[in-house]
């Protein structure tokens, strides 16, 4: 049994820290924020974790690019010395779903004891301290779309594609379609879920905006709910302008009973799934549905011997409305249900990568509460990242670990051909999906169609803001856009301009 023991991964501590400043000089970095977690989390198990840990993993942050590799500074400050111990290369929001799977496999094939997973953002501080440098308006400094387009424009940013928040409404407006809803009834599916996010987080301490809002509210565009990239409005995307950090704790069970945890405060980690899709967002086959989404899912499911019908809990990662709809159709999951632990990334807080960190948090304070079981789905890049696993308050018996996390080939036999891409496309065509930019004033920029040509090859397209006709047929909800047809043809400025054949 000792030995047994020493090879189960339990989540053993968690902390969460906002931080409100008030004057940006007195912020914490996003150092500060992880060690401000981490030390939370300590403490929530009972101190003295921090000399013990084998392994220190952390969320890559965007907001300090000077600080570079944090896990060394951390550890140091933490006065830890893990044998293993590194940042993710990158900010993308599976990473800590990723980081636990990986904690609780190596713990599980004796490799290592304590492990502690965690991240922090300070993205509000570093913004208001641009904006404080610069003498200008600190909602200016976005700091993703900032990051996005440090590289050369490229052919997808000529038109517009250039933020996470220019693509998912990809994927809204082709699975709207699909699903076969109205844009109406598309809307009303993004306002209950979204309500439901806020009440939750109304509920919750440690989130950003503790605000119950109504779906009317959510769906309506307004001067405090500025449309966004149709169809959504600045209440349904993720809210990155926060200094918010979490982190956790995972040992062998056999380390908790030594270190005289009581059981109830225990939560297992049972096993997880991981599968991508494409990198390129055009190089997707298609953007009503995500097969490396629906593997990630359904596989975590099989491998712990569960149904949506056992889980008490769910957290589907929600930086936009299209992935937890998408995520609740996979799972099977009512819209009546709340879908987040924590509040969402617009209510309970959007620190890019990080966010799923304070989902696993708030998944093992509800577990210690009440409750048996309890999910969690992430998301990263460009809807490609997927990572789900399983929480428990008692052992898995189907979840026993080392497993293999890594299902990349089921999902990619699960995919159907990807389309060619045809650059500068000119010629007559369907929309396969699109969205309309819009400025901070709430006057669109441009329309952007993803198009298909007669031999099925995939194109882009704008729809200009004068042409007020063909924005409108894009947004007015009269007509499905979606399969329309129409022409390609070169504008004036080189880009390629949509004209339906008929608005």
């Amino acid at each position: 049994m000792a030995d047994e023991a020493a090879r189960i991964p339990v989540i053993v501590g968690v902390g969460q820290v906002n931080d409100r400043p008030r004057t940006p000089a007195e912020g914490l970095d996003s150092l500060g924020l992880m060690e401000a977690a981490m030390r939370a989390a300590d403490a929530d198990a009972g101190g003295g974790w921090m000399a013990r840990l084998d392994f220190l993993a952390l969320v890559d942050q965007i907001s300090f690019r000077d600080l570079g590799e944090t896990s060394g500074p951390l550890a140091a400050r933490l006065g830890a010395r893990p044998r293993i111990c590194f940042k993710t290369k990158s900010a993308t929001g599976d990473s800590p779903i990723l980081l636990l799977n990986e904690a609780a496999n190596r713990i599980a094939a004796g490799e290592i004891d304590v492990a502690a997973v965690g991240g922090g953002e300070a993205l509000r501080t570093a913004a208001q301290r641009a904006a404080a440098a610069a003498g200008d308006d600190p909602s200016a400094h976005n700091a993703t779309r900032q990051s996005s387009s440090r590289r050369a424009p490229s052919y997808r940013q000529r038109y517009g594609l250039t933020a996470p928040v220019d693509i998912y409404p990809l994927y809204e407006n082709a699975g709207r379609a699909a699903y076969g809803q109205t844009l109406a009834q598309a809307q009303q599916e993004s306002g209950e879920i979204w309500s439901r996010f806020s009440h939750v987080a109304m509920e919750n301490a440690s989130a950003w905006i503790r605000r119950a809002v109504t779906p009317e509210e959510i769906i309506r565009p307004s001067a405090d709910n500025r449309p966004i990239a149709f169809p959504y409005n600045k209440l349904m995307v993720a809210n990155s302008s926060v200094n918010q950090g979490a982190g956790f704790i995972v040992a062998s069970l056999a380390q908790a009973r030594a270190h005289g945890i009581p059981d109830e405060r225990l939560v297992y980690v049972g096993r997880g799934a991981a599968a991508h899709e494409p990198d390129d967002f055009l190089q997707r086959e298609r953007y009503d549905a995500s097969p490396g989404m629906t593997v990630s899912i359904r596989r975590t499911l099989e491998l712990n011997g569960v149904t949506a019908d056992d889980l008490d809990y769910v957290e589907l990662y929600s930086c936009f409305p299209c992935v937890p709809k998408m995520a609740r159709r996979v799972l099977g999951w009512p819209v009546e249900r709340p879908a987040t632990v924590f509040g969402g990334l617009t209510f309970g807080g959007g620190p890019i990568g990080n966010y799923m960190s304070h989902a696993v948090v708030g998944l093992v304070l509800k577990l210690r509460e009440g409750g048996r079981k309890g999910l969690l789905f992430a998301n990263g890049g460009l809807a490609t990242h997927n990572h789900t696993i399983v929480l428990s308050r008692e052992p898995i018996p189907a979840g026993i670990l080392p497993c293999d996390f890594d299902f990349q080939a089921e999902a990619d036999t699960a995919r159907g051909p990807i389309p060619p891409f045809a650059e500068d496309y000119a010629g007559l065509g369907a929309i396969e999906t699109y969205t309309v930019l819009y400025e901070r004033d709430g006057r669109p920029k441009f329309g952007v169609i993803v198009g298909r040509n007669p031999d099925g090859a995939r194109f882009l397209a704008k729809v200009p803001a004068a042409d007020q006709a063909g924005i409108g047929f894009l947004t007015d909800g009269k007509v499905e856009p979606v399969g329309a047809r129409g022409e390609a043809v070169a504008g004036l400025d080189g880009d390629i301009v949509w004209r339906p054949s008929r608005v």
